[in-house]
């Protein structure tokens, strides 16, 4: 018999703290400049140009916020693909991180389309352009946030009284959305990387190859777990909740982590030998200190999580996890702008007006994701069964 009994409850607590006013704050700062955009046009806020039709909106908001909202991707296949219930604990907090990452990464392509006035063509028919990386992106990532939210959808049903009578039926339905939550991030996350493979020479020999597809899918698995490992560290510290329970399964994802991230550097510095661009690791100026960066960050779990030390403690767990979500993040950054040369005479580097979007953006997840763990069963909480209570009481 389990010493414990687990269900989800809110956390309850305060909502209106300084870290909820600082994340209102810079969410309505965001607002606003996006209001501007919206009127003004992309040039009132964004230092964009013909030669970087794309910036850090595009580059953070979808490349590297989908890929850091991969935790319920990256849980969904090792409880429902491997079958490994063990981790079901840590299902619910990363699906609702996934929520809004996904939500708020698929608002924000609206911000930076040209003409935004035109979004809806994508699902008309007549305008679908089935052959395009873009379309089966686009496509991909409107249909996941439909799902995530359908994945979620229990703990919400759950806190309405109207809607609890047909939870059980809404459960039953459920394998159908966890099977596209499996596919669908599987699809768009490797055709953002096919989307820089068409891209040509204008990409550096250091990042294209014809490879991006696996290594943007392996690397954004690895960050999915890893941000579970963040989530679930730094939330025991903020909500002051024990995560004694989980640091086994905690333990576990440390280790997948580290198998994916040796067999993802063999393919990166494999592929560079087999195309002959290894050199270009140390001759290609800042591109190549941006390389090595990545790399050092890429190892560090590598080394952090061979200790079974690391891997058992919260610090290890953290710095792993946060080495690894900088280097994922650092590497499509790289990818989108560092290494992305589209001729002489052009130049980009993101206006304060972006980077203010950006952390406006980060800053309503976590303001959103604070107001939904405490007030929605998200969170397992572990208490004494009956039958431990009146097993502790004879005693």
């Amino acid at each position: 018999m389990a010493p414990f009994h687990q269900e989800h409850e809110p956390l309850g607590g305060k909502l209106v703290t300084k870290t909820t006013v600082v994340c209102a704050i810079l969410a309505l700062i965001a607002a606003f400049l996006l209001a501007k955009r919206m009127v003004l046009g992309l040039g009132s806020v964004t230092n964009l140009n013909n030669g970087f039709p794309w910036g850090i909106w595009i580059a953070y908001d979808v490349v590297i916020g989908t890929a850091f909202a991969c935790g319920g991707y990256a849980m969904a296949l090792v409880c429902y693909i491997l079958n490994k219930g063990e981790y079901h604990p840590l299902v619910r907090p990363a699906l609702l991180a996934s929520c809004f990452g996904y939500t708020l990464g698929g608002v924000s392509i609206l911000f930076d389309l040209g003409r935004w006035w035109n979004a809806w063509h994508i699902l008309v028919p007549q305008y679908m352009q089935p052959n395009s990386v873009m379309f089966e992106v686009a496509l991909c990532v409107m249909s996941y946030i439909l799902v995530l939210w359908i994945e979620f959808s229990p703990a919400i049903v759950s806190k309405v009284p109207a809607l609890r009578p047909h939870k059980r039926k809404l459960e039953k339905t459920l394998f159908v959305f966890v099977a596209l939550g499996c596919l669908l991030p599987t699809m768009h996350q490797s055709s953002l990387g096919t989307l820089l493979v068409v891209l040509g020479y204008q990409i550096h020999p250091l990042w294209q190859t014809p490879l991006l597809p696996v290594l943007f899918l392996s690397s954004a698995i690895c960050m999915g777990f890893s941000i579970v490992v963040f989530e679930a560290v730094l939330g025991s510290a903020g909500f002051k909740r024990s995560i004694k329970h989980e640091m086994p399964q905690l333990a576990k994802i440390a280790r997948i982590v580290q198998g994916f991230m040796v067999a993802y550097l063999v393919l990166r510095f494999g592929d560079l030998i087999v195309r002959g661009e290894l050199g270009a690791v140390f001759n290609s100026g800042l591109r190549s200190l941006m390389f090595l960066i990545e790399i050092v960050l890429f190892a560090t779990p590598i080394v952090l999580f061979s200790k079974q030390s690391n891997r058992d403690s919260r610090k290890g767990l953290f710095i792993g996890a946060v080495a690894m979500l900088l280097g994922g993040a650092l590497y499509r950054l790289d990818a989108f702008l560092v290494a992305y040369d589209t001729g002489p005479g052009w130049h980009y580097f993101p206006s304060v007006s972006e980077l203010m979007v950006t952390f406006g953006i980060i800053a309503a997840e976590v303001l959103l994701y604070i107001v939904f763990v405490r007030k929605l069963p998200v969170f397992y909480t572990h208490k004494l069964t009956a039958e431990d209570l009146a097993a502790a009481h004879e005693k």
